[in-house]
């Protein structure tokens, strides 16, 4: 099977429209109209996928994201009426994986949500493969093998991603690493101009390695260029 895609949409003529598309490339499908409905699915149902749509009658999408991401860390897609910066950046920085303005191209999403997916599914492969690397840099241990990351002996709770971004970077000690680069690295995918993806991630991993924005002690922006850990 391909999948389970869950769809949170209070617009119904946009959620079935999306799950005739997403079944037609054999996934399965619940839809939820609300938040409430959303996290029953949660709950009951093996869910590899979540597309959230911002405008929701009982709560909002960056709150579903939210809870979503305090258990799961399956991707998750988006969905924003609006074209402002600040949304689509707000929605990164609290776990989302993508985000589409609508209206949008119905196989642009499928399109995404198989990118996604493929993602995901190698990471979980990837986990299962024996690694024994791990770094220690100023009491911050990193593992591959484990899937560990503690700063000064306490865990930190990273998506998948936020765990790629800082192996990368403390795989590179001491060398600055591009914005270009870590997308592509660590999205597998083309590095696109003005995409805030990366800078929306670090700075969600900044806040929770509690590093102070003006004077981080880890990861460092060289302005222009792209971030390092010395």
């Amino acid at each position: 099977m391909a999948g389970s895609i869950l769809i949170v949409d209070d617009e119904k003529e946009i959620a079935d429209l999306v799950e005739v598309y997403l079944k037609n490339e054999g996934y399965t499908v619940c839809k939820a109209y609300n938040g409430e409905t959303a996290l029953h699915f949660l709950h009951q149902e093996d869910i590899h996928l979540a597309i959230l749509d911002v405008m929701l009658p009982d709560t909002d999408g960056f709150t579903l994201c939210r809870k979503i991401r305090e258990r799961y860390f399956f991707p998750i897609i988006m969905l924003t009426a609006k074209v402002e910066d600040v949304d689509k950046i707000t929605g990164l920085t609290l776990g989302a994986d993508d985000y589409m303005t609508k209206p949008f191209n119905p196989l642009e999403l499928v399109a995404r949500v198989k990118t996604q997916l493929r993602r995901y599914q190698r990471y979980n492969m990837d986990k299962i493969i024996p690694k024994t690397e791990e770094y220690e840099i100023r009491g911050l241990y990193i593992c591959q093998q484990k899937h560990e990351c503690t700063l000064n002996g306490e865990p930190l709770n990273l998506t998948p991603i936020e765990f790629d971004i800082l192996w990368y970077l403390c795989s590179h000690q001491g060398n600055v690493v591009s914005s270009e680069k870590l997308f592509e690295e660590v999205w597998k995918e083309k590095y696109l101009d003005n995409n805030n993806t990366v800078m929306a991630h670090i700075v969600r991993l900044r806040e929770k390695m509690h590093e102070p924005p003006r004077r981080p002690a880890y990861i460092k922006t060289v302005w222009g260029v792209g971030y390092k850990i010395e």
